[in-house]
């Protein structure tokens, strides 16, 4: 999963098909997900996955109205297709089915 580190980068990332996860380095619940991101990735080679410190990039939260953490937005061609955001903690096959669904 790369990091992004700027907007312009992101805005840049987009064009291709990408999952991007918004998450806190606070974040327990992004804690708790991060062991599965290597086989989510695995499984879904047709899309990239990038991650964003929301903290550090609180702009881009705004600009895309991410509250929660962690979320999963779905991007292609700059548009999101589609976001999962739950109060719940996320598990692997939630974020599988979501992807799947897309």
């Amino acid at each position: 999963m790369k990091n992004i580190t700027s907007v312009e980068n992101f805005k840049e990332m987009i064009n291709a098909p990408t999952i991007a996860m918004f998450t806190a380095g606070w974040c327990p619940d992004c804690h708790f997900i991060k062991p599965a991101l290597p086989e989510i990735e695995a499984a879904h080679p047709d899309y990239q996955f990038v991650s964003i410190d929301r903290d550090e990039l609180m702009d881009l939260a705004v600009e895309y109205d991410v509250m929660g953490i962690p979320s999963f937005v779905a991007f292609k061609e700059g548009q999101e297709i589609g976001r999962f955001v739950s109060k719940d903690r996320k598990t692997k096959e939630e974020i599988n089915a979501f992807i799947d669904a897309l």
